[in-house]
C-alpha cells in the first residue's frame, strides 16, 4: 500500500538523522488499503541533508509498535478504498532500506514515471463510476414512456461520457510511449482534468436521466454520485494543472509546478 495521498512532490512527514539510519515522524492521509495492507511505502523529509531538504522514500511495516492506523476514513464517497490516516511516531528506517532520495518540492525522474503511469490507472477507476451510473440510469429511465426531455438528457449524458472515454485514451497514449518525462505528465494531466470533467458531468445527467427514482438508495446512483466526487481531488487539481500546462506551451520550467 502506499501513502499516495500526503507524498506528492512537496512531500510531507519529518525524517531525522539518527545512528544506523533516519527516525521518522509522521501522519499520512488518504493511506488507500490501509485495513488490510502489510507494507506502507512512503516518505518522509530530512532537512538536515544539504543545502535543500531532501524528500527519502522507504517501505514501513504495518505491524510496527510505532505504526498506528487510525479510523478516520468518514467520507462523502469511495469510503470501499479504507484510505485511513496512517501515523509513524519514532520508527527507525535504517540507512540500506532508503529505496530513493530526491529534492524535495521538484519533480524528479521518479514523479514522471509516477505522475504517467498510476494516474491513467485511477482516472480508469472513475470514468468506470460514470459508465456505471449511465448504465443504472437508463435501466431506470426505460421503465417509463421517454419524454424528448429525457431523450435529450440521455443523449447529453453518453456525449459527456464519450468525452471521458477520449480523454482517458489521450493518458493510456502516453503511457505507450513509454517515456516518462515532463512532457507526457503534462499530456496525462490534461486527460486527467477532462476525465473528471467529463466523468462527472455523466453523472449529474445520469441523475437527472433516471428522475426521481435516482433518489433513492436503492437504485445504487446516489453512490455513483457520491463516489465521483473524488475525482477533483487527486494531482494535479485544477489550478496547478492549468499552469503546468500553460508553462509548457510558453516553453516555460515546471519542474515546480505541482
Amino acid at each position: 500500500m502506499s501513502s499516495g495521498g500526503s507524498d506528492w512532490i512537496a512531500g510531507s512527514g519529518k525524517a531525522e538523522k539518527v545512528e544506523g539510519g533516519y527516525r521518522v515522524t509522521a501522519r499520512k492521509i488518504f493511506s488507500s488499503g490501509a485495513p488490510t495492507g502489510d507494507l506502507l511505502m512512503t516518505s518522509a523529509v530530512l532537512d538536515a541533508d544539504g543545502p535543500e531538504p531532501t524528500v527519502l522514500h522507504f517501505g514501513v511495516p504495518m505491524n510496527s509498535p510505532h505504526v498506528k492506523l487510525l479510523d478516520t476514513w468518514r467520507t462523502l464517497g469511495m469510503r470501499g478504498t479504507g484510505s485511513h490516516d496512517v501515523t509513524i511516531d519514532g520508527y527507525v528506517v535504517p540507512e540500506a532500506a532508503v529505496a530513493a532520495r530526491r529534492k524535495a518540492g521538484e519533480w524528479h525522474a521518479l514523479f514522471h514515471i509516477i505522475g504517467t503511469i498510476a494516474f491513467p490507472l485511477v482516472y480508469s477507476v472513475y470514468l468506470g463510476v460514470a459508465e456505471s451510473a449511465r448504465d443504472l440510469a437508463l435501466g431506470l429511465a426505460k421503465r417509463r414512456q421517454p419524454t424528448r426531455h429525457a431523450i435529450e438528457l440521455a443523449g447529453r449524458m453518453d456525449t459527456e461520457l464519450t468525452g471521458a472515454r477520449l480523454a482517458r485514451e489521450s493518458m493510456l497514449a502516453a503511457v505507450r510511449l513509454n517515456a516518462p518525462s515532463a512532457a507526457t505528465v503534462n499530456q496525462v494531466m490534461i486527460g486527467r482534468q477532462l476525465v473528471q470533467r467529463h466523468a462527472i458531468a455523466a453523472v449529474d445527467l445520469a441523475m437527472e436521466t433516471a428522475g426521481g427514482a435516482g433518489f433513492y438508495r436503492a437504485a445504487g446512483l446516489e453512490r455513483r454520485f457520491r463516489d465521483i466526487q473524488a475525482a477533483r481531488y487527486h494531482p494535479l487539481q485544477f489550478g496547478p494543472q492549468s499552469e503546468y500546462a500553460g508553462a509548457m506551451a510558453l516553453g516555460l520550467p515546471v519542474d515546480k509546478i505541482y
